[in-house]
C-alpha cells in the first residue's frame, strides 16, 4: 500500500512498516487531538490579533505619537518582516527541542512585547516593541502546522489543517473590529493590554495542557541523548530552513502564495484611506467592522479548501491505482488563484474609485469577502502540500515558506499607502491583481511538471523535483 513515504521517497512499505506508520498517529485519542488543535489554534489566533487590531488604530496612533499614517504603517511592514525571521528561528528549534518548549518561549516574548507596545511613548519605541511582539507571535503558523502533521495522517491532514487555519483566521474577522472599538471608545493602548492578558492565559494553558506532539525519537535532542550526549542548549542555524527553498516546487508555491496574500494587505492596510476617505468614515470601530467580511471569507475558505484538497488527493490516488502524487492536492486551486483573488481586488479598486454611496460600500464589502475566501482557497492546500512532501520537517518548510512570503509581503505592503495616495486605489489594485494572476501561473506550472524519478547512490528512487526532500537529506 502506498504511503507518504512512497512514491515520493521510493521506499516500499511492507505490512510492518504500514502498521508502524499508522501507530504513530494513534498516540492521541480523537478527543485529545481536538483539544491539541484547539490549543494551537488559540495560540495561532494571537498573530492575527496582533496585526489585525493594529491596522484600524493607525490614524489614532499617528496622531498620538505626532507622526503620519505612512510612517506608522511601517510598523506593520516591520512586523511582517520580523515574523518571517522569527518563524525560521522557532521552527528550527521546534524540530530540535519539540513543539511545546517553543510555544512556551515564544508566548513569553509576545507578552513582553505587548507590554512594551502598550506603554510606547514615541515611534522608535513602538517599532522596537512591535518587533519583539511579532517575534513572539511568529511561532503560531509554522509550529502549529507542524503539530497538525505530528498527529494527523496524510488522508486527514488537509481537513485538519483547514480547520486549524480556519480557526486561527477567526482573528482576521474579529481583531480589526476589536482594535477599532478599543481605539475609538477607549484607546489603542487598551488593545495591547488585552493582547498581553490573552498571551499570558495561553502561556498557562500551554504549560498545563499541551503535550509534546513530536514523533518519538524524531527530535534532535532525542538523537543527541540516544548517541550518549547530555541534554543541553545547542546553537542551531535558523537560516538552514531556507535551504528547503532550493526545491523548485517549494519556491514557486511560496512565490504564488506571496502574490496571493499580498492582495489581502493591498485591500486591508489602507482601508482607512480608501473606504474611509471615499465614504467619509472616520470612526475606527466602523473601519474595523469593514474587515469582518474578509475575516469571514478566511474563516469559511480554509476548512472548505482543506476538505476539497483531501478529496482531490483521494480521487486522483484512486485513479492511479494507489500511487500518491502530492501535486494532486493543488488541482482545485484555480478557483481561488485565477478567479476569486485577482478579480476581487481588481473590482474593489474600480468600485472604490468610481461608485458612490451605499452601493459602493456594499460592493466593496462583497469584494473583501470574496478575497478572504479566495486567499484561503489557495493558502490552505499549499500548506497541507508542504507538510505532505516534507513531513519530518513540516515546521521548517512552513517557516521557510512563511519567511520567503513575508519578505515579499513586507516590502509590498510598505508601498501600498504611498501608492494609493499617488496613483489611486484602482491602479494600485490592478497591479496587485496582475501579480495574483502571475501566482496562478506558477501554481499551474507546479501541477503540470509531472514528477520524474532518479536514483540516489543510496539505491532509492526519488522525484528530481524534490532535491531538498530526499530521505538522505532529512535529519
Amino acid at each position: 500500500m502506498a504511503s507518504e513515504n512512497s512514491p515520493l521517497f521510493g521506499t516500499p512499505t511492507d505490512d510492518t512498516g504500514e502498521i508502524q506508520h499508522e501507530a504513530v498517529y494513534l498516540r492521541f485519542s480523537p478527543t485529545r487531538k481536538k483539544v491539541i488543535v484547539a490549543i494551537v489554534s488559540l495560540a495561532g489566533l494571537i498573530p492575527l490579533f496582533v496585526s489585525g487590531s493594529f491596522i484600524p488604530s493607525i490614524p489614532q496612533i499617528a496622531l498620538d505619537l505626532d507622526s503620519t499614517g505612512a510612517i506608522i504603517s511601517l510598523a506593520v511592514s516591520v512586523s511582517v518582516l520580523t515574523n518571517s525571521i522569527g518563524t525560521l528561528f522557532w521552527a528550527t528549534y521546534s524540530g530540535f527541542y519539540g513543539r511545546r518548549p517553543v510555544y512556551l518561549c515564544s508566548l513569553f516574548c509576545m507578552c513582553l512585547g505587548s507590554t512594551g507596545v502598550a506603554s510606547a511613548r514615541n515611534v522608535p519605541e513602538l517599532i522596537a516593541f512591535r518587533v519583539l511582539q511579532a517575534f513572539g507571535t511568529s511561532s503560531g503558523l509554522s509550529v502549529g502546522m507542524g503539530v497538525i502533521g505530528d498527529i494527523y495522517k496524510l488522508e486527514e491532514r488537509g481537513t485538519a489543517s483547514g480547520i486549524f487555519l480556519g480557526s486561527i483566521l477567526l482573528g482576521a474577522a474579529l481583531a480589526p473590529l476589536a482594535g477599532g472599538v478599543a481605539a475609538h471608545y477607549y484607546s489603542w493602548h487598551l488593545m495591547q493590554a488585552i493582547l498581553f492578558a490573552f498571551g499570558f492565559v495561553m502561556l498557562l494553558v500551554t504549560l498545563f495542557f499541551l503535550p509534546e506532539t513530536s514523533h518519538p525519537g524524531a527530535r534532535g535532542i532525542d538523537k543527541l541523548i540516544e548517541a550518549g550526549g547530555k541534554p543541553r542548549w545547542v546553537w542551531l542555524n535558523p537560516l538552514e530552513c531556507l535551504a528547503l527553498l532550493r526545491s523548485p516546487n517549494i519556491v514557486l508555491l511560496a512565490s504564488a502564495g506571496a502574490f496571493v496574500l499580498l492582495t489581502d494587505y493591498v485591500l486591508l492596510v489602507p482601508l482607512a484611506y480608501t473606504i474611509g476617505v471615499k465614504y467619509n468614515i472616520t470612526n475606527e470601530a466602523i473601519i474595523g467592522a469593514c474587515f469582518i467580511p474578509a475575516g469571514v471569507g478566511n474563516l469559511l475558505g480554509a476548512p472548505i479548501a482543506g476538505w476539497f484538497s483531501d478529496r482531490q488527493l483521494i480521487k486522483w490516488r484512486k485513479r492511479r491505482g494507489g500511487e500518491w502524487v502530492p501535486e494532486d492536492r493543488l488541482r482545485g486551486l484555480w478557483v481561488g488563484a485565477a478567479l476569486c483573488v485577482p478579480i476581487s481586488v481588481l473590482l474593489f479598486g474600480f468600485v472604490t474609485e468610481y461608485i458612490e454611496g451605499r452601493l459602493g460600500i456594499v460592493l466593496d464589502l462583497v469584494c473583501l469577502f470574496i478575497n478572504g475566501l479566495g486567499v484561503d482557497l489557495v493558502l490552505a492546500p499549499i500548506s497541507a502540500y508542504n507538510v505532505d512532501i516534507l513531513h519530518s520537517r513540516s515546521a521548517e518548510v512552513m517557516a521557510a515558506m512563511t519567511a520567503y512570503r513575508g519578505l515579499i509581503v513586507s516590502v509590498g505592503s510598505s508601498t501600498v499607502i504611498p501608492l494609493v495616495q499617488s496613483i489611486g486605489v484602482a491602479r494600485t489594485n490592478a497591479i496587485s491583481a496582475v501579480a495574483a494572476w502571475v501566482g496562478y501561473i506558477l501554481i499551474w506550472s507546479v501541477i503540470k511538471l509531472s514528477p520524474s524519478t532518479t536514483r540516489c547512490s543510496c539505491g532509492l528512487d526519488f522525484p528530481i523535483q524534490y532535491p531538498s526532500v530526499h530521505i538522505c537529506d532529512v535529519r
